[in-house]
């Protein structure tokens, strides 16, 4: 599918573009706000969350915490797991398909954001949704939540959010999906909203535009800065989890960062400034080795992928 319009040169320089994002993220996220007086509680384990922890402080109100979504909070994409469903109710043809499951992938078998993969993958996606209603798409991303994200999610992170919720304080997802799907998990999960590329809509319809750019890298820590100064919080007492090096802008804002299923850049450079680290993979992704995998082996995840796709 070819890029959009949105892809060639602007006038409005990068950094520009990531302030124009977070801030429409902010924005989105506090009217998107999942949270209410009645809002249930995430039931993650106690035993899951680490022993030594003595933050988050409860009855801090300044203090807030913001989750990295794709494999930090979720195993895998949240765009690629979007494209499996919407593949699912012929949005899209077998083509795009392979595509997503292409994307996937790779994504499996590094074990870390390849930005070029996930940018033809927002660029599918935004040309997929055009014309389409945003209460539409809703209602199908609460069906593909369900079916292909619930029993993605990543025990000991959500431990990790639990206790920030049991100390009274708010809790942000703060990813590149768009905000309508972050907005959903979040709400599944019990969380107060979530921070995601906003797409625009007239008259409730997507136009195939972003505001902005992706929220990705700089912007996510733009989205943070500016949701902080809505929120009247002190970020010196926030955390932020990730599992990317991408996202050591937004880590390096708060005052507790922490590496989440580091990718090997983001391990190196939390070591080196003793952040903390919590690994919740196993085997070879664990260990922070990203082995290089003979043709056939990629082949057979991308088949495996393939056949989850089609089912």
């Amino acid at each position: 599918m070819a890029a959009l319009g949105w892809l060639t040169p602007r006038r409005r320089s990068a950094t520009a573009r990531s302030v124009l994002a977070g801030e429409a993220a902010a924005e989105a996220a506090r009217k998107t706000s999942a949270a209410d007086d009645d809002a249930a509680l995430l039931t993650g384990t106690s035993e899951e969350a680490p022993e030594e922890l003595v933050f988050p402080v409860a009855g801090d109100v300044r203090a807030a915490a913001f989750f990295d979504l794709d494999n930090t909070v979720m195993q895998g994409a949240a765009i690629f797991h979007f494209g499996r469903g919407l593949y699912k109710r012929k949005f899209f043809e077998r083509r795009e398909l392979t595509r997503f499951a292409w994307q996937q992938a790779w994504f499996r078998l590094a074990g870390v954001e390849d930005p070029e993969h996930m940018q033809d993958a927002r660029d599918s996606a935004l040309s997929i949704v055009k014309g389409h209603r945003v209460s539409e798409l809703m209602s199908i991303g609460e069906e593909i939540y369900d079916e292909y994200m619930a029993d993605r999610i990543w025990p000991g992170t959500r431990a990790l959010a639990q206790a920030h919720l049991d100390a009274g304080q708010k809790v942000w997802l703060v990813t590149a999906a768009p905000v309508e799907t972050a907005t959903i998990i979040a709400r599944r999960l019990g969380l107060t909203g979530a921070l995601g590329t906003v797409a625009e809509s007239v008259d409730g319809v997507y136009t195939g535009r972003l505001v902005g750019e992706p929220l990705h890298g700089p912007a996510k820590a733009e989205a943070v800065r500016a949701l902080a100064a809505a929120e009247d919080l002190d970020l010196d007492r926030c955390a932020a989890y990730s599992d990317s090096h991408n996202d050591i802008p937004m880590l390096s804002l708060v005052g507790h960062p922490y590496a989440i299923n580091p990718d090997t850049k983001l391990r190196k450079y939390a070591r080196a400034r003793d952040w903390r680290l919590r690994d919740y993979r196993t085997g070879r992704l664990a260990a922070g080795a990203v082995v290089a995998q003979p043709p056939v082996a990629g082949a057979g995840v991308l088949a495996e992928l393939g056949s989850g796709l089609i089912a």
